[in-house]
């Protein structure tokens, strides 16, 4: 190519999000255009060059060794490219400019879903896209900025920093199941109750660990049902349907209707709380550092 031109460099900036998304579906759902239209780039693209990029099948789409060497190349250059924009922002009055996020589902309704709408009017140039997901990610290679998740499971060679302290887990089931259940006095009694068992983003699924002073027990028993998201456990146990295990913030509404009732009361559990974090790779964007400084300002009930 002798020159590139308008065109090639955005062409070029769809085939890098393709291969980071692994296929012409899901990068067409990140641009909000169609696969077609993805596809029909693509070929121009490798017309204008002369290789091939991908090899593609029914199934998969995955790079050929000129793609592979292309993209190691075009990440460093564009990633020069985003970081000169981002150095703009401090000549700018107040952060600007686009912010991908990765978010457990918990972290969605506790930590942004009370403070998403004061950050956006404090900070109006600033674009915020949140993908709301328990399955665990690579946030960079997923082209995300940052992502939230509790404290013991940040990847080590990740920047995290805390949003509020340490959270309190708890067991609660709905007034009218315990009227009719077996008596429970301590965690061994669980196994004769309805557990509501929940499968966590690694897909294993998690076991309740709860302390009484020095003493500290790991809860596994035989599940009457497994779910892989917490409010539907919420939901089941408040229709009488057994006993769950979750975050005390998360049923703080709950409890105070007396809609639900913390089960053993006396056995809990802290654990390390939301953390915000992104690459140490990277310069980190002036609006995520607002997002943080605001998040932490700002952390809701149960969080602090």
């Amino acid at each position: 190519m002798a020159g590139l031109t308008r065109g090639d460099l955005g062409d070029l900036n769809l085939f890098r999000v393709i291969a980071r998304a692994g296929g012409f579906r899901r990068a067409a759902l990140e641009l909000d255009v169609s696969p077609s239209a993805l596809s029909h780039a693509l070929r121009g693209l490798e017309t204008r060059i002369g290789v091939r990029l991908f090899n593609r099948t029914n199934r998969a789409v995955t790079l050929t060794e000129a793609g592979a060497d292309l993209l190691t190349r075009l990440e460093a250059g564009f990633g020069e490219i985003e970081e000169g924009l981002e150095a703009l922002n401090r000549y700018r009055g107040k952060p600007a400019g686009r912010l991908r996020l990765n978010v457990l589902t918990d972290a969605a309704r506790l930590v942004l879903g009370p403070a998403l709408s004061g950050f956006l009017a404090a900070y109006p140039d600033v674009r915020l896209e949140v993908v709301v997901q328990d399955d665990f990610v690579d946030i960079v290679g997923q082209g995300f900025d940052a992502g939230i998740r509790f404290g013991g499971r940040v990847p080590e060679e990740m920047i995290a920093v805390p949003i509020g302290g340490d959270i309190r887990w708890i067991m609660v089931a709905s007034p009218g199941y315990l009227e009719k259940a077996p008596p429970l006095e301590h965690p061994s009694d669980l196994a004769a109750h309805r557990c509501i068992g929940l499968r966590m983003g690694t897909g294993a699924i998690y076991h309740w660990e709860v302390e009484r002073g020095t003493e500290h027990r790991v809860v596994d028993v035989a599940w009457s049902v497994v779910l892989s998201e917490t409010a539907l456990a919420v939901a089941m146990a408040e229709t009488d349907g057994g006993i769950t295990y979750c975050q005390e913030g998360l049923v703080a509404r709950q409890l105070a209707a007396g809609t639900l009732q913390e089960v053993l009361p006396e056995w809990s559990s802290p654990g390390p709380g939301f953390h915000v974090y992104y690459s140490s790779r990277r310069q980190v964007p002036q609006a995520l550092r607002a997002l943080i400084a605001y998040l932490r300002e700002h952390a809701g009930p149960g969080l602090s």
